[in-house]
């Protein structure tokens, strides 16, 4: 089997990025990446990739420079066996280094790297998990990713509307957060309130608002009478050693980050000197499977637990129940709530949650997730 094209896909939404005005959800993101792996025997392979879509496409169609480190990804690969992932993957990144490592680069090997897993699942009818070693559950539970409300009576009747819907589990993130101190805890307050003791509730306030190590100790202090689950990402991704002083602190709240880091060698830094409690690789960031592969032994070598960020479209979502599938504990799948045409109507057979708040491993060969190529060309731009 040989690789014989890589297309990337640019959608737009027809709606603007911009957070939710009252209870309502939000659009979630104007524009979205995806690539198409094909094969000469017909297999082809998929992946979302949670990147700048046009800085993404760019990486993929650029042409060979004949210096062997600035290379496009698909002059790299064409022509190669999508089942030699491992000397695909540092092929790559090798081709790519002057201008990647980290950023775009990896971001466009991670989604390449998934699609090459899709085929390999197709190719042997077998499902993902089966390939990374095989399944210790069938079903994941789902947390409800979305934005901070304004208010909080607006966060009331958002939590109302996932509880309807069957969520054990939401996260709050962004937003209006880190705006106002009285008003987060305002908002956090409301939330649980409104879902009870026995809903977990996560909280995500973004590190762009340039917290500080002793802010965030704040922040949980303040936090801790609403038993949050966790406190996500809420410092620079490269100050380690800020997450190391706030673990010092000894306050209770697990600390979850990950979702900007990339290669098991960037997690092993966020582990062993940020000291946090939960890792959250994205597949379409982090190195693709290949990578997840080592990050999940970093993890497991440290004692620290593994959830993976997935918020896009259900081809990311796949790819996590996969991975969620093989942990040896599993905490959650996130699952990005955000009402967006562009990310659900190109999924053939979408992603379903049962009425207890799990989500079903997909059972069919490679992914399990079929794209409607006829949905995607209605919001293809690029």
């Amino acid at each position: 089997m040989k690789i014989t094209n890589v297309e990337a896909f640019v959608l737009e939404s027809p709606y603007e990025n911009r957070p939710p005005e009252a209870s309502d959800e939000a659009h979630g993101v104007k524009h979205c990446l995806l690539l198409k792996v094909s094969t000469d025997e017909g297999i082809v392979g998929w992946s979302d990739v949670e990147t700048a879509p046009h800085v993404g496409a760019a990486a993929v169609n650029a042409p060979a420079s004949g210096a062997g480190v600035f290379e496009g990804l698909k002059s790299l690969v064409i022509g190669e066996d999508p089942f030699e992932i491992e000397r695909l993957w540092d092929k790559v990144y090798r081709g790519t280094i002057y201008y990647g490592r980290r950023g775009v680069a990896i971001q466009v090997l991670s989604g390449f790297d998934i699609a090459c897993h899709d085929i390999m699942g197709k190719a042997v009818n077998r499902p993902l998990h089966k390939l990374l070693g095989g399944a210790r559950r069938n079903r994941i539970r789902a947390y409800a990713s979305t934005l901070f409300r304004s208010t909080p009576d607006a966060m009331k009747r958002a939590c109302g509307f996932y509880l309807e819907r069957g969520f054990s589990a939401i996260k709050f993130g962004w937003g209006v957060f880190g705006q106002d101190r009285k008003q987060d805890v305002a908002l956090v307050a409301a939330a649980r309130a409104a879902i009870g003791p026995d809903v977990d509730l996560l909280v995500d306030p973004g590190w762009m608002v340039n917290r500080r190590a002793c802010d965030a100790i704040e922040l949980l202090r303040a936090l801790e009478p609403y038993r949050i689950f966790w406190l996500e990402d809420f410092l620079h991704p490269e100050n380690y050693d800020g997450y190391a002083r706030v673990r010092a602190a000894n306050l209770p709240t697990r600390l979850a980050a990950g979702e900007q880091e990339a290669t098991a060698w960037g997690f092993h830094d966020l582990i062993t000197r940020g000291r946090i409690d939960v890792i959250q690789p994205d597949l379409s960031r982090c190195g693709g499977f290949s990578q997840a592969r080592k990050i999940l032994w970093e993890a497991q070598r440290a004692g620290v637990d593994v959830c993976p960020h997935a918020w896009l479209t259900d081809l990311l979502s796949a790819a996590s129940l996969h991975l969620n599938a093989c942990l040896e504990r599993s905490l959650f799948l996130e699952y990005n709530v955000c009402d967006n045409p562009m990310l659900r109507e190109i999924i053939r057979n979408p992603i379903r949650m049962d009425t207890h708040g799990m989500i079903p491993v997909p059972q069919d060969p490679g992914l399990g997730i079929e794209v409607d190529e006829s949905a995607l060309s209605r919001f293809r731009v690029g």
